[in-house]
């Protein structure tokens, strides 16, 4: 049981590493494609500043401990097989250049794992719907919204400057809005792996003998996170956008709209503001979801015709098929699990 837990641990590292990895463009895809920052450079800054966001507070790590499930119907197994669901799903969509949810490829395996262990009744969907399929039309709807209009105002502001001095300031302004987009990615997502590996030690300490493991390891409550957790899982995040996903930046940053610095600075302070807000009130939304749509909302802002509405189908595509699909691969994987061990 405990060479479990190291598995489930060790796993859930791996997948905050390609949390971190996948979910690089989120913070730099503007950035990099407007030339303001090398690929290099960007992800280096990103990785830097998703640690210490992942470091500002547990909210959402709470929400994902003890929002979804039970820690007395969840045991390691079920944990694992959430994990492996949704990291097959984030790979699949990294090779294709997609830009989909780790978020919600998580708590669809962690949905899918549950039922395939416990049945229908033993996962919250009422808090599926609440806390991840409403946020999931809100929060990129406001990230349009605030992008559109923070866009809009900022071209009534420069109206009367030349192209040149806008485009100086606006580079030197992106850099700005970068790290702090990069911050709130951080706030948010890395909750996600801190939240599960929460999970699985309320599990074990529910089930097993925690006094041989020393103290501060496993949480006093379901939804308390260890201080360990939360600085592993922000160096896992933070080493992963070093990494970086050259995939998925040229899909963010040039396929959707061809963006300029201006439009870049808009689009990562809308998304940071959307993001910031959901970590403060402890909602797991998707950061890829917003940071999209604020990159849709300034080129609206310009014109409808120069958002590329084909690309933007794609993505929404992956939008709809990550939960259900990453909680058939965690049902299929619980089932084997069970069938194994």
């Amino acid at each position: 049981m405990v060479s479990l837990l190291i598995a489930v641990i060790i796993t859930a590292i791996v997948f905050d590493y390609i949390n971190g990895f996948h979910d690089a463009a989120n913070a730099i895809a503007t950035v990099v494609s407007t030339g303001v920052l090398p690929v290099r450079t960007a992800v280096i800054i990103a990785g830097l500043f998703n640690l210490i966001g992942a470091l500002a507070g547990t909210a959402v790590a709470k929400t994902i401990a003890s929002g979804f499930a039970d820690a007395d119907v969840v045991n390691q197994k079920v944990v694992l097989a959430a994990l492996i669901g949704a990291i097959v799903w984030n790979i699949i969509t990294w090779l294709r250049g997609i830009p989909s949810s780790s978020s919600h490829a998580l708590i669809g395996g962690l949905a899918g794992a549950v039922v395939a262990h416990a049945g229908l009744a033993a996962f919250r969907w009422d808090a599926l719907v609440g806390k991840v399929l409403v946020p999931l039309v809100l929060s990129p709807t406001l990230g349009f919204f605030v992008a559109l209009f923070t866009m809009a105002g900022l071209l009534w502001i420069v109206r009367g400057f030349r192209p040149s001095s806008v485009h100086r300031g606006s580079r030197r302004m992106q850099l700005v809005s970068a790290c702090v987009m990069a911050f709130s990615h951080g706030s948010n997502d890395a909750q996600k792996s801190m939240g599960i590996i929460t999970l699985a030690l309320a599990s074990f300490a529910a089930s097993g003998d925690t006094s041989q493991f020393p103290a501060g390891m496993f949480p006093a409550h379901p939804d308390h996170v260890p201080y360990w957790v939360v600085v592993t899982c922000a160096l896992a995040i933070g080493l992963g956008t070093m990494a970086g996903g050259k995939r998925i930046i040229k899909t963010m940053g040039s396929k959707i709209i061809r963006i300029s610095p201006l439009q870049g600075f808009a689009a990562e302070t809308a998304g940071a503001v959307t993001i910031l807000t959901a970590s403060h009130l402890g909602v797991p939304v998707s950061t890829t979801h917003c940071i999209n749509a604020c990159i849709m909302g300034v080129g609206a802002s310009k014109r409808v015709s120069a958002v590329r509405w084909g690309v933007a189908g794609n993505i929404l595509v992956a939008w709809i098929l990550t939960i259900p699909l990453s909680a058939a691969m965690s049902f299929g994987t619980m089932l084997l699990l069970e069938f194994l061990f």
